[in-house]
């Protein structure tokens, strides 16, 4: 009788063990049901289209060409906007990139429903064939060029040339300070032969090779030249020594040729 009972203790004891594991299990169970249930409910919440909308623009930076109906045009041309939880930031940052004046774009998303746009504006350095510009780095962007206060160079080559060129301005620009002269215009064709126009009215023709020595050639030609300067259309220096200095048509008469071969 003894082992019957106690065998008869531990059944009860592990019925009423198992009787807890289940209760247990059935709550655990409950509870994760009713967190997914809620999760589910709020993700979906979040996700449509009709909540929390993104409807608010707040853009900053020291800007000059950008506005914000830029950053709301750029973000209209988009195919949909989401909302705070589904909208992909990148995308949105893509779109303001493209924005012309544009350098660098920062954008994040602030709760419940505002995007915050930081910007960074190109600072022109030359303008490039034209119509484009160029920034301090020699790196091409688009805008309105009438928008540029202050008098810039215009520079022109073929794509992929934009860095060398710009360089080339400025050790150029450099070697004709001391004389007081300036370059408005620096043309490298697509020949890759370099033309100058100076702020004097003076074309240079530099040719393709020698340019350095070629331009050294033509400071000292300008300080032998004097009060002639003025007269002068054009020099070509496409020479091994010398050069052809082409005069306005009313010195011509007055000049021994029009092409005068200067030693």
């Amino acid at each position: 009788m003894t082992e019957t009972s106690e065998s008869s203790a531990e059944s009860t004891r592990r019925i009423t063990l198992l009787s807890k594991h289940g209760v247990g299990a059935v709550f655990l169970l409950a509870v994760i049901t009713v967190i997914g249930s809620t999760l589910y409910s709020t993700i979906s919440w979040m996700w449509d289209d009709q909540r929390l909308p993104l409807s608010k623009i707040v853009l900053q930076g020291d800007l000059t060409h950008v506005t914000a109906k830029d950053v709301q045009h750029a973000f209209a041309n988009l195919e949909h906007i989401g909302t705070f939880a589904s909208q992909d930031i990148n995308v949105l940052q893509q779109s303001v990139v493209q924005i012309p004046w544009v350098s660098q774009a920062s954008v994040r998303k602030q709760w419940p429903d505002t995007v915050k746009v930081f910007l960074t504006e190109h600072q022109a350095s030359a303008i490039w064939n034209g119509i484009d510009m160029l920034d301090n780095n020699g790196v091409v962007f688009s805008g309105d060029v009438s928008e540029i206060e202050e008098q810039k160079v215009k520079l022109y080559g073929p794509k992929g040339t934009e860095l060398q060129v710009l360089q080339t301005y400025r050790d150029s620009n450099g070697q004709l300070a001391p004389l007081g002269l300036s370059i408005s215009s620096l043309v490298l064709n697509e020949r890759r032969a370099w033309q100058v126009i100076l702020d004097n009215g003076i074309r240079l023709e530099l040719g393709k090779d020698s340019r350095q020595e070629r331009l050294e050639r033509f400071i000292s030609l300008y300080r032998k030249l004097g009060d002639q300067v003025s007269k002068i259309s054009y020099i070509d220096l496409r020479y091994d020594t010398g050069a052809a200095v082409g005069w306005f048509p009313e010195e011509a008469e007055t000049s021994q040729t029009e092409h005068n071969k200067v030693g």
